[in-house]
């Protein structure tokens, strides 16, 4: 292929340099006259004539064994060319620009099966949140039944404690450990959707069998298992999402994971009340309900189209265009995304070669661009654990009967902790793709750590009869807030920034990390919260995470850069920056920005940007 062969002769001199240049010095050669810390995003077929882009079209279909499609990948790589100025463009027939200013006019005017297959991936993301919270009711009931709830100042107490906290626990360490890395091999071989059916079948199997265990050591086993499915399964739906997903919307469409966890959640405390009554088995059917929504995802995902990148990744291009246009309105805008996709593709494998399973997770590490998307997705992943979301969907219930409540009330306060979690999910669908995933996550990190501090002084309130309504009510307030600011910000932000982060050769790989961080944490801290409960008590419990806020807000404001409405393949740009000019722009221009603009009150303070788009970047 001759496509790329301006931007080889630009990149000849660069193969002395060391990683860290090379993997931006085409950046720099090309753009002498920008400020030195600020870099273009560069469309490969800018720069390229008609004549060029029609032969390499036509190259291509060729190879790819799409030669009775010419004429459609014509059009479609010209618009790739020229995204803004399609109008121009004499090639295009009348439904081409009808389908084209449609799209423009409406970002949110794309085809049924798109949507139906987010719908899909969002039971995924239900089954992990009703996963999560059938042990929340359980907690109180099943230790009695089991034997292990002696309390703490008896011989055997502590033991206890630590036994109630690994059956909680167990799911997120066989996650973290196996789960998680089981997504790679088992993506190479059954696709995005091959994979999402065989964990759903364990997620179906693992929760039933957990209501039929007999002692705490069985019921450990089966969650570990269980674990195993949820840790594959979450590596998996975010990433089919977003590879599926058009730039404009990905992140609105793509946090359905987070909006439809957040509903599981939901349900799985409305599970947990329900059956709070039915005596000794309550637990049982607590844990056991999670399978209900493993079963609608088992049935329908296969009426999926599977993901196109990944068909492009094993060289099925007919089959890649093929489920391409079942995601678009019409050939001609499969063919653009298709073409596209695979010329930043083409770019992206110049730096990254990994063929082995090993190689491609020490990769993660060893290629800067790839380096700095290990680093911004580890570090959102280990803030969603460092706020302190997941204690209180663990163990919100403990937490109400520690305020004061009784265990029927803890039920219910935890389902309307549930509810709050599930509709403030739905402002971030309107705000991810332009007010941005960053600017929610450091909009919300300061809001989340003062309602956590303000929910742990509500402990100081005395405990008696005339204080305990507005003691308890105060506490569920401020636990009620906190999952408000959750919900627009840190709730959805992980899993879809970490999904769209990784070159495709390093996508399963860099998910399967990123879960593993996000999992693995949970398991530390849901095993050892009791214990923390206890020796620091709920005011200090709650002090303690308002501190982990703060800690993860600076993280998140050196770390994790912008990626909202760029593609998959552009994103190569924006981590191409050295972390080091990265944080060097947050301290030298942000924050001096930030200052004049809010304490100055300098209305008309521009912020100089570090990534800027080409004149011909796509948006599609």
């Amino acid at each position: 292929m001759n496509e790329f062969k301006d931007r080889d002769t630009r990149l000849e001199d660069s193969n002395n340099i060391d990683n860290e240049k090379a993997d931006t010095y085409h950046l720099q050669s090309t753009y002498k006259n920008e400020p030195s810390q600020t870099k273009k995003l560069i469309n490969p077929l800018h720069g390229l004539s008609k004549a060029e882009v029609l032969a390499n079209v036509e190259e291509f279909c060729r190879d790819k064994g799409l030669e009775d499609k010419t004429d459609v990948f014509k059009r479609g790589a010209l618009i790739a060319q020229r995204p803004t100025e399609y109008e121009e463009i004499q090639e295009l027939t009348e439904e081409d620009l009808h389908w084209l200013r449609k799209s423009t006019a409406s970002k949110w005017s794309q085809p049924k099966m798109l949507y139906f297959t987010v719908i899909v991936c969002a039971i995924g993301a239900a089954t992990q949140g009703w996963d999560q919270t059938g042990s929340n009711g359980a907690n109180l009931s099943f230790p009695t039944e089991f034997g292990i709830a002696t309390p703490v100042d008896q011989p055997g107490g502590a033991a206890d404690e630590w036994k109630v906290g690994f059956v909680n626990a167990a799911p997120y360490i066989s996650s973290a450990l196996l789960g998680a890395w089981l997504s790679d091999p088992l993506n190479h071989f059954l696709g995005r959707r091959g994979e999402v059916f065989v964990t759903s079948l364990i997620l179906i199997i693992t929760p039933i069998a957990s209501g039929f265990t007999h002692s705490w050591q069985a019921l450990a086993v089966v969650r570990l298992i269980l674990g195993i499915g949820m840790g594959a399964k979450a590596a998996t739906v975010p990433m089919y999402a977003a590879e599926l997903s058009p730039a404009n919307i990905r992140g609105a469409l793509v946090m359905g994971w987070q909006l439809w966890t957040a509903f599981g959640i939901f349900l799985g405390f409305a599970a947990n009340a329900v059956v709070k009554d039915v005596g000794a088995i309550a637990w049982r059917l607590q844990l056991g309900s999670a399978f209900i929504p493993a079963l609608p995802l088992a049935l329908l995902i296969f009426f999926c189209p599977e993901s196109p990148r990944w068909l492009m990744k094993k060289g099925r291009y007919p089959k890649a265009f093929a489920a391409m246009c079942r995601l678009r309105y019409t050939e001609t805008l499969a063919a653009r995304d298709m073409y596209y996709a695979y010329v930043q593709l083409m770019e992206e494998n110049k730096i990254v070669q990994g063929k082995t399973y090993i190689s491609r997770f020490t990769e993660l590490f060893t290629i800067p661009r790839v380096r700095r998307g290990t680093l911004a997705a580890s570090t959102v992943m280990l803030a969603q654990q460092m706020c302190g979301i997941n204690i209180i969907a663990f163990y919100s219930s403990t937490i109400f009967v520690e305020s004061g409540y009784t265990n029927s009330q803890a039920l219910f306060a935890s389902l309307g902790f549930g509810a709050v979690n599930f509709v403030f999910a739905f402002p971030a669908i309107f705000t991810i793709d332009t007010f941005g995933r960053r600017s929610l996550l450091l909009a919300t990190f300061p809001n989340m750590a003062w309602t956590l501090l303000a929910a742990g002084m509500m402990f100081f309130i005395p405990d008696t009869e005339s204080n305990t309504t507005m003691r308890t009510g105060l506490i569920a307030f401020f636990i009620y807030l906190f999952a408000a600011f959750y919900s627009v910000g840190e709730g959805p932000v992980p899993f879809m920034y970490s999904a769209e982060v990784f070159p495709l050769p390093q996508r399963e790989q860099g998910m399967a990390w990123s879960v593993s961080v996000c999992l693995g944490f949970s398991s530390i801290l849901s095993l050892t919260f009791p214990r923390m409960l206890r020796a620091l008590t709920p005011p200090g419990a709650f002090g303690a995470y308002a501190a982990f806020n703060v800690i993860a807000l600076v993280l998140i404001f050196f770390f994790v850069p912008e990626t909202k409405q760029l593609t998959l393949e552009e994103l190569d740009t924006v981590f191409s920056v050295p972390t080091a000019t990265f944080t060097k722009y947050q301290t030298g221009t942000v924050l001096p920005h930030w200052f004049r603009r809010w304490f100055l009150f300098r209305k008309g303070e521009k912020l100089a940007p570090l990534v800027i788009a080409d004149d011909y970047q796509t948006t599609a």
